[in-house]
């Protein structure tokens, strides 16, 4: 049989050549398939992507170190020594990225804000204005004055919402009052500089940056609360994570990557990605059936043909296995023209995103993030790979039943067929 499947392959390729129609058919299916197929994937990674990047700047990265117990207690004494973000600094440095990643210090304190108009609940983080301007982009979203700048000391950079709910304006007097390491309440006395607008209320209406070494000295405490990592793309986070947990387990660190820290928005993202294979196995089904339909009716339509291939001495299993082969070839053939035209159809319509302004309400927002209007196109790799294996598997699969038809006809009854 082995020294035989050249030429049977020979004979299923001059098969598809006689029904030319037929086979063009069943591979524009399984083209046009698989090309929606990777329009559909890449335009969702790509939005799923912009969801992670949005919800873990303002969050706590890709990967964030922190001392043990801190996540569930988020006190000031579960704190970071020095020594130990320095070695959360090495550890990122030793993960072998490919590019650079951005790292930020932080110290975190959960009190009010208040002034003469009022207090309100506030999260407040002690960031280093040069690394946090880049990772947060809360400088980007500035609404009114300025972003905090190194030479900066008793001043406050806080949201639209507090600044609203406090009767706040650019230069304004706050103050900021929490519990100080020493298990005091302490008070600070701020300036606004600046105000920002993210459309997350929950940023909006409690989220105050002061100067980290204004935190330090205010709430008395060295090192910081946490380290927070920005990687490249989410794709790295595993590796990077396996690599600073091995890297930091005899400090005494605690590394979370972005799944564990932001449940909320990992759950949505995760709920998304399950409508969306949902919908492709709707499409697969369609595909199977496309396959399924075109194969055996060309088994069906050939009955004559099939048995004189068996009266002139081919097996039954050599019958089938060419049916076979006839789909693999389809299949193999539509798997290249469809992944050739889902990267153009990706790269015509798409390169500058899909604009969907006009369907979503503005400032959406959930878990987070903010949705952005605009999906542009990321190519998963892992993801292609997956879409081209089942698109295989389907069509070898649908070739299966015609080819056990064909294998299992009557030489004697098929030659009578015209």
């Amino acid at each position: 049989m082995r020294s035989r499947l050249p030429t049977l392959a020979w004979l299923a390729l001059r098969n598809l050549g006689r029904e030319m129609r037929r086979a063009a058919l069943t591979a524009a299916a399984m083209a046009i398939g698989l090309a929606l197929l990777i329009v559909s994937r890449t335009l969702s990674d790509g939005a799923h992507e912009d969801w992670i990047d949005s919800g873990v700047r303002l969050g706590s990265g890709h990967v964030v170190f922190n001392a043990p117990g801190y996540r569930d207690s988020e006190s000031l004494e579960d704190r970071l020594s020095e020594d130990q973000v320095e070695a959360a600094f090495a550890a990122v440095e030793g993960a072998g990225l490919p590019e650079a990643v951005l790292t930020s210090v932080r110290v975190s304190a959960r009190g009010l804000a208040s002034s003469p108009d009022g207090a309100i609940p506030a999260w407040i983080l002690g960031v280093d204005p040069a690394a946090e301007l880049p990772f947060s982009r809360l400088g980007t979203d500035v609404l009114e004055g300025r972003y905090l700048e190194e030479r900066d000391r008793l001043h406050a950079f806080i949201g639209q919402g507090m600044a609203l709910r406090l009767g706040l304006r650019i230069g304004s007097r706050m103050v900021l009052t929490a519990q100080a390491a020493s298990g005091d309440i302490e008070g600070q006395l701020v300036r606004v500089v600046g105000m920002f607008r993210t459309s997350v209320p929950e940023m909006d209406d409690v989220l105050v940056h002061i100067p980290l070494g204004t935190a330090r000295d205010w709430l008395g405490v060295e090192g910081a609360t946490s380290v927070a990592t920005l990687l490249p793309h989410s794709t790295f986070t595993g590796q990077v994570h396996q690599a600073a947990a091995a890297a930091v387990q005899s400090s005494g660190v605690e590394v979370t990557p972005w799944e564990e820290a932001s449940p909320e928005l990992y759950s949505a993202v995760r709920i998304d990605d399950a409508g969306d294979w949902a919908f492709h196995l709707i499409l697969f089904a369609i595909v199977a059936l496309a396959i399924l339909n075109a194969v055996f009716m060309s088994v069906l339509h050939r009955k004559r043909e099939l048995g004189l291939l068996r009266a002139l001495g081919l097996s039954s299993r050599q019958t089938g296995l060419v049916v076979f082969l006839e789909g693999v070839l389809v299949t193999a053939a539509s798997g290249v023209i469809g992944v050739a035209l889902g990267f153009a159809l990706v790269w015509i319509f798409f390169r500058n995103g899909l604009d969907l302004t006009g369907l979503m309400p503005e400032d959406l927002s959930f878990a987070g993030i903010v949705f952005n209007p605009v999906m542009y196109p990321v190519i998963d790799v892992r993801h292609l790979t997956q879409s081209l294996f089942f698109i295989a598997v389907i069509g070898v699969s649908a070739s299966v039943f015609p080819a056990w038809q064909a294998a299992a006809l009557d030489p004697a009854e098929s030659v009578k067929v015209e």
